[in-house]
């Protein structure tokens, strides 16, 4: 087996049925893998994705909800017997504003939204992840968490927040043989998220300007996904507490 083969590996991608997250589960199907579970809460989507990939299986679960995470990871190691990659590439409701102009009642929830994904479902893998000593977890944040952006106040917080998180997790992870990393793109072409960024001004002046700076090119999501498939692959096995950027030069972080 290559460092790249994922041949008889469970992944489980929380966010996989659209976006990086489904972009990552193509590409995990490429690279050998059969047993790719997709984790979403729109039941439609999830059935499409997974008739796509043609293989695996989907579960309708929402990551912010420690129940539903605990039920998802419960029914795929049942099914598979284990979780050998998780990827958690959730993503919030929450537009980028100014500070000033963010209602101060919506700063919690915004918070919530953007956060508790990726730390709830790296929690929910890990007991089992530790018995196996083994497992890679991968979160999708954002550049938003390294630097500083006018009308990304809150947004940077919270992702910020998923960084330091899976810096500290992997520390405390490593003795067990797993390892914990973090994908942090600015702009991502041909993603929904980035359909309604573009169809708010306030967002579209804000990333328009930074696709300027993407002297090398606005990265894809499957380029992101070229990413964290190696982070969670055996050719990455002494890689973790990473944040690592795909911003094709928009900042160097």
């Amino acid at each position: 087996m290559s460092k790249g083969d994922f041949t008889g590996r469970t992944i489980l991608i929380a966010g996989g049925t659209s976006g990086v997250g489904l972009a990552c589960a193509r590409l995990f199907r490429e690279r050998g893998a059969t047993q790719i579970v997709l984790m979403g809460r729109n039941i439609e989507r999830g059935a499409a994705a997974q008739a796509e990939l043609g293989c695996g299986l989907f579960l309708q679960g929402d990551a912010n909800v420690p129940a539903s995470a605990c039920e998802v990871v419960t029914r795929v190691v049942d099914t598979f017997g284990g979780i050998n990659a998780l990827v958690t590439s959730t993503a919030g409701s929450a537009l980028p504003a100014l500070l000033a102009d963010t209602p101060i009642e919506d700063i919690p929830s915004i918070l919530i939204d953007q956060t508790l994904g990726p730390l709830i479902m790296a929690r929910a893998v890990l007991p089992g992840m530790r018995l196996r000593k083994s497992g890679a977890i991968v979160s999708v944040a954002s550049d938003a968490a390294k630097s500083a952006t006018p009308g990304e106040s809150v947004i940077g917080a919270a992702m910020a927040a998923i960084v330091m998180f899976s810096r500290a997790a992997a520390m405390e992870a490593k003795r067990d043989g797993i390892r914990i990393n973090v994908a942090t793109p600015s702009l991502i072409a041909d993603t929904p998220i980035t359909e309604r960024l573009m169809a708010d001004p306030f967002s579209s002046a804000l990333f328009g300007k930074a696709a300027k700076m993407a002297h090398l090119g606005v990265a894809t999501a499957a380029e992101v996904a070229e990413l964290i498939v190696f982070l969670c692959s055996d050719a990455a096995s002494k890689i973790t507490g990473q944040a690592v950027s795909v911003n094709g030069g928009i900042s160097a972080v």
